[in-house]
């Protein structure tokens, strides 16, 4: 590989010239600034990134620290915060925390000791220790999808006005028995779409019943077994609101072992939209995040927080939008026959 003092050398100028050139540390004129140009290119000069980092002591680089990258809600704000990135000029390392704290410490920590400029991260359900460490090390941080630290800039969705949409929506077709199946125990986003789900009952002239509420379930398997207890209840509910998207898979499969139909015998609607929603018969009512807007906001807040660390952290809540399909229609006891 050829050297800086080599194309300083092929340039007719100081390695230093060259250094300011490349690091963009000073002014350089623009005759010189092309003979150092063309060389570099003639001579194919690759700057060695590690020394430069230690110099300007910035490696224009931010770590993503996601949750569930196997979760096509998480893929998608993936691929926007690249995208922003990208525009930004900032490479992005990517590592998946698997809701396991142990390992979000590892990785926060590797991050840091590979000298990113800062962090965007999606908080397990228990994320104290990691983001001690990045408040202890003062990493510029964003934390997206689930509010777990108002020391850092936040962003994520309202999921208040988007419950009371759907519940909204259920009970202007005259269902009275509305049941829910909660996500991850301990997340933020699942604490909170509980709560909405309650309030927005009691809006509507509601009850909700504890045992229509199953409050915690880990993956698509627990929802299955939770849907199937849910309606062998001896009076079930007409209607069941899912928390997420693998909730959302796992009440259909519930729901077809046990023979029933969407929405003759069940009406079914949810959060998070996916793209594959539309293949299912009938097509299913699911509340659309903004996963773009999402990661395109959050790599700029980073940005701007890499920039300024003064300013006082953001919380950003973005509207989710309702997306209503046909898998919703009134409970079978009130149709005409």
């Amino acid at each position: 590989m050829p050297t800086m003092a080599e194309v300083a050398r092929r340039a007719g100028v100081s390695v230093s010239t060259v250094s300011h050139v490349v690091n963009r540390t000073r002014f350089v004129s623009p005759e010189k600034a092309q003979l150092i140009n063309d060389a570099i290119a003639a001579m194919g000069y690759q700057p060695n990134e590690l020394a430069r980092s230690l110099k300007v002591a910035t490696t224009n680089s931010v770590g993503l620290a996601i949750s569930a990258i196997s979760n096509p809600y998480f893929t998608d704000i993936i691929c926007a915060v690249e995208a922003e990135c990208a525009r930004l000029g900032l490479m992005v390392f990517l590592s998946d925390t698997q809701e396991d704290p142990d390992r979000e410490l590892q990785v926060v920590r590797a991050f840091h000791q590979r000298r990113v400029d800062g962090v965007i991260l999606a908080p397990s359900g228990t994320p104290q220790r990691a983001i001690e460490y990045l408040a202890g090390k003062q990493v510029p941080c964003v934390l997206i999808d689930r509010f777990a630290d108002d020391r850092f800039d936040q962003i994520g969705v309202e999921n208040e006005t988007a419950m009371r949409a759907l519940i909204d929506h259920v009970a202007s077709f005259g269902h009275r028995r509305i049941g829910y199946l909660a996500g991850q125990p301990g997340l933020a986003t699942t604490r909170e779409r509980i709560e909405a789900f309650r309030a927005s009952l009691a809006a509507n002239g509601l009850e909700c019943l504890p045992h229509y509420v199953s409050p915690e379930n880990v993956d698509t398997a627990g929802a299955t077994a939770s849907t199937h207890a849910i309606l062998s209840l001896p009076a079930p509910p007409t209607a069941l609101v899912t928390g997420n998207n693998m909730t959302t898979i796992g009440a259909v499969r519930a729901i077809r072992e046990k023979g029933l139909s969407i929405p003759s015998d069940l009406s079914l609607v949810g959060f998070d939209d996916f793209e594959w929603a539309d293949c299912f018969e009938p097509r299913l009512t699911l509340v659309g995040q903004p996963c773009t807007e999402i990661g395109r906001q959050a790599a700029a807040l980073l940005s701007a927080r890499i920039a300024s660390s003064d300013a006082a952290p953001q919380a950003v809540r973005l509207r989710a939008t309702l997306r209503a399909r046909e898998s919703c229609a009134k409970p079978a006891h009130t149709r005409q026959t």
